[in-house]
Parts: C-alpha cells; structure tokens; sequence
C-alpha cells in the first residue's frame, strides 16, 4: 500500500483486550494499519483506560444517554466517519447494530465471535459448548452483515475442550487464539490482500480456500 497505513476505528465495550492486541500489532509494525479512534459505549468499560496507557484517541459515547439507536447509531457513525477510519472493528462491541448502520460499513466491518460460526451465535458461547459436552471450541473473524454472526467467515481457530475446563478456563484459551487471528485478518485486508467482491472472498486475487478459515 506504499507506505500507507490501514486507519482503524476499534469499538468496544469492556476490558478491550482485542483492542490492546490489534494495536500492540500495529505499533510493532507486524501489520499496516494504525487506530486512530477508540469509541466505548459504555462510561465503565476498562478497555476505556488500556486505550489511554497504549496513547489511543477514546470517544465515549454511553448508549444510554440517547433517546433511542437510530440517535445512538447517528453519533457513532459522526464519530467514525470523522475519524478518517477505513475499516470498522469490532472487539468486544456488545451492542446489535441496525441493518441500516451496518450497511453503511459494508465490506469495511469486521468481527470476532466466541465460537465456531455457524455454531453458536450470540451470547455466553463458552457455557453453552460446555453444557453441549463439544470437545473443540474456537473464535471466528467474520465481514459484519445485517444479521448477527453470520456475515462472510474470514479465519478461524480452533482450541479443544479440556475435561475440568470452566468457563473461565475456556474463554481464556479461547481469547489466546482472538489475539492472533483477528490482527492477522487486519493485516490482510491492510496490505491489499483479502477483499470481499460481491459473493467471492478473494485472497491475494483468488478465491478464499476453504482451509484459510483456520488457523493451524
């Protein structure tokens, strides 16, 4: 990209620690691309303080003090656009967004899930494999769509389900492997690599094979 780095607005609503790998990859220059916003929507999120310690722009911006998300979605999109931000990623982002805000982003949203997508979309991902004795686990990076979790699958990984494991211990095992592949994913949409035309993922000019969904 000749030099130019990829500009990221990262949302997020708790501990930020998707945030904290993405940009500890930028700055040790392991992909192209820089943050240049990130936008809590909650006044408590502790990912709020991290951004400050990695010297990160933060906009907070409490779903609750709008009237309703059409309000809301307005002021985050104000926030993104004025950014200068490319590419929208989600780490952590707690909050449905609209189809009508989701379009907008087309092709230019990414998220992680707790889970290997199509299984398990949504919430508490970890107990639920668990309650359903699977004995494999993972997280998904995934284009983001009008309906939730299940936009275009970019890359996964996958961990086993342990005997004893918790869903602390799970979800942290889990979290290892969101800090790899989601900068990966960055990267690769960065350096000019993967693009989403029409209904082909193309990686460096080919179809996504489906082997690139995983991570080894």
């Amino acid at each position: 990209m000749s030099g130019e780095r990829l500009a990221l607005a990262v949302l997020i609503s708790g501990r930020g620690s998707n945030m904290a790998a993405i940009a500890r990859a930028c700055a040790a220059g392991q992909i192209p691309a820089r943050i240049v916003r990130v936008i809590a929507d909650r006044a408590g999120a502790a990912g709020i303080a991290l951004a400050g310690e990695l010297g990160l722009e933060v906009s907070v911006l409490p779903a609750d003090g709008f009237r309703d998300r059409a309000d809301f979605e307005a002021a985050l999109r104000s926030l993104i656009d004025s950014s200068g931000a490319r590419l929208v990623v989600l780490a952590g982002f707690m909050r449905i967004l609209s189809p009508q805000f989701t379009a907008q982003y087309a092709g230019a949203m990414l998220n992680i899930h707790p889970s290997l997508l199509p299984r398990y979309p949504g919430l508490h991902t970890h107990a639920r494999v668990l309650e359903a004795g699977d004995r494999e686990h993972g997280a998904t990076v995934h284009f983001v769509t009008s309906e939730l979790d299940a936009g275009p699958i970019l890359l996964q990984a996958r961990v086993p389900v342990l005997a004893g494991d918790s869903v602390a211990s799970l979800s942290a095992r889990v979290q290892e492997q969101e800090h790899i592949i989601y900068p990966r994913v960055i990267g690769w949409i960065a350096a000019g690599r993967l693009r989403w035309a029409g209904e082909a993922l193309l990686l460096d000019g080919r179809p996504l094979p489906a082997a690139a969904h995983e991570e080894p």
